[in-house]
């Protein structure tokens, strides 16, 4: 029977998730101005309630903010934010906090890009089905900036010790090695000539399905830095598989399917909402993408590239989803 599905779009490679990334800061106040009053993010009411670490949710996905000196990722994080227009408004509301650090932000044709008090740059993203599904709310991808003539070998080391899902851009600036870590969200690896900073301890995490043969080869090439328990182990350094060279070192948590914390319910609040205009039913995030393929395998037309929920919506979407 012929099908008009291409099947193998929809494989995910060994690594089905990059749920977190990890930088350490100095000052909850100040994350907290950036992360939850600039961005609109949410802090997670149940991990980490005190002043040594901070979980911030995006979606399915997290930002974790231990307490510590700064750490800062070498290259960009991109996220999924809806409503641009209320973005900007609330980033501009947070610059007297934040004055006196590096914070600022600047609006792109094709995102908003802000930078943390202590140097991480994200670049803000509308929802755009093509590109990132259906998601507007989320973490997906990670930028990292890495030396010249590496794209190649770190992208074969993905895919050969973790079973990952790889390919190489090739454009006029260079390569670049994009490696599958989830339903639409990847890791970017770009080349570029100019002096990198060290590695300064800041990592990501992700989920695998096979969690044992990736331990076995990892071990084989002595990269394993942590036995953190029966659902963890950690590495850092991505090598030449046939010379042992470290090509970048980036501190991964690798953890399997079978973890406690796997599709653990992360709660997100709607950013529009305020005691000064406070409408019964909007405290909590509205997506408006429904997460169906309809029955041709098309996605539904209507709702492309949605804008963040209004309050006066809020009522409207809540009573929709009581009837269903």
């Amino acid at each position: 029977m012929n099908t008009p599905f291409d099947r193998e779009a929809e494989n995910l490679g060994n690594i089905t998730g990059l749920e977190h990334v990890n930088v350490e800061i100095p000052d909850q106040g100040l994350a907290s101005d950036f992360y939850l009053m600039g961005l609109g993010f949410t802090r997670d009411p149940y991990l980490f309630p005190g002043t040594n670490n901070m979980w911030v949710n995006v979606g399915k996905n997290q930002f974790h903010l231990p307490s510590g000196p700064p750490l800062v990722f070498r290259g960009h994080i991109g996220v999924v934010s809806p409503d641009r227009e209320a973005l900007l408004h609330r980033l501009t509301g947070v610059k007297k906090q934040l004055a006196d650090t590096k914070f600022k932000f600047k609006e792109h044709n094709e995102y908003v890009e802000a930078m943390c008090p202590w140097g991480n740059k994200i670049r803000l993203y509308s929802p755009d089905e093509e590109r990132f599904g259906k998601v507007n709310l989320g973490i997906p991808y990670v930028e990292f900036t890495v030396p010249d003539g590496t794209a190649k070998g770190i992208a074969r080391f993905y895919r050969k010790v973790l079973g990952a899902i790889t390919c190489i851009e090739k454009n006029g600036n260079g390569k670049a090695a994009h490696i599958k870590v989830g339903p639409h969200q990847e890791l970017v690896f770009r080349e570029t000539d100019k002096k990198l900073p060290e590695f300064d301890g800041h990592h990501l995490q992700v989920y695998v399905e096979d969690f044992g043969r990736p331990h076995q080869k990892l071990r084989k090439l002595d990269l394993i830095t942590e036995e953190s328990d029966r659902c963890q182990y950690r590495f850092e350094d991505i090598v030449d598989l046939d010379t042992g060279k470290v090509l970048f070192t980036i501190e991964h948590e690798i953890r399997s399917m079978t973890h406690p914390l796997y599709a653990r319910p992360l709660v997100n609040r709607n950013p529009a909402q305020t005691n000064r205009n406070y409408i019964m039913g909007g405290d909590a995030w509205v997506s408006t993408l429904p997460d169906t393929v309809g029955p041709s395998g098309a996605s539904p037309d209507p709702l492309k590239a949605p804008k963040a929920p209004t309050l006066a919506k809020i009522r409207a979407l809540r009573m929709q989803q009581q009837a269903m």
